[in-house]
């Protein structure tokens, strides 16, 4: 069996792989497998009124959270995750200018699915609560997708810059 890199490496791989996270200025981080952060600024092309952040940059935190939490776990035993479903409530608007921390965790893994939690707070604004949600991921093994050559040090994780 190939040798897989620890969570961080693959944190630090999947903060350069991942377009939208960097697009969005999110930037992820793994407590341990199952346990990540993730955090992102909003800034104006985040809104969709004069002052408030669109639903759908939550959304997208959330899912990314959610997913990460579910990948770091599925990570340990050489496999990536794809989204089955997520849910998302909003608890309070989110404004220009909030920085946010999404918290994730795997709350189960079975054989096909892991199911992972997560919130979204506002430290600036007393760690108010902004959003909660819920999600249902599959996995499957890392050889199945065209950037397994990233996750494994076989192939030279040196390809990337």
């Amino acid at each position: 069996m190939e040798q897989l890199p620890d969570v961080a490496a693959l944190v630090a791989i999947y903060n350069q792989i991942n377009t939208y996270g960097r697009v969005n200025g999110m930037h992820l981080t793994a407590q341990q497998p199952g346990v990540v952060q993730y955090t992102m600024s909003i800034l104006e092309e985040h809104l969709s009124s004069p002052g408030t952040c669109h639903g759908g940059v939550l959304a997208g935190l959330m899912d990314a959270a959610l997913g990460a939490a579910a990948l770091s776990l599925a990570f340990t035993a050489g496999e990536l995750v794809s989204t089955v479903e997520f849910k998302i409530n909003y608890l309070h608007p989110v404004h220009l200018h909030d920085q946010l921390v999404a918290h994730a965790n795997v709350e189960h893994s079975g054989k096909t699915l892991i199911v992972s939690s997560a919130f979204i707070s506002c430290p600036a604004r007393n760690n108010l609560v902004v959003a909660r949600g819920m999600g249902t991921f599959n996995r499957y093994p890392a050889d199945k997708r065209d950037f397994h050559h990233l996750l494994l040090p076989d192939t030279g994780l040196g390809e990337l810059k």
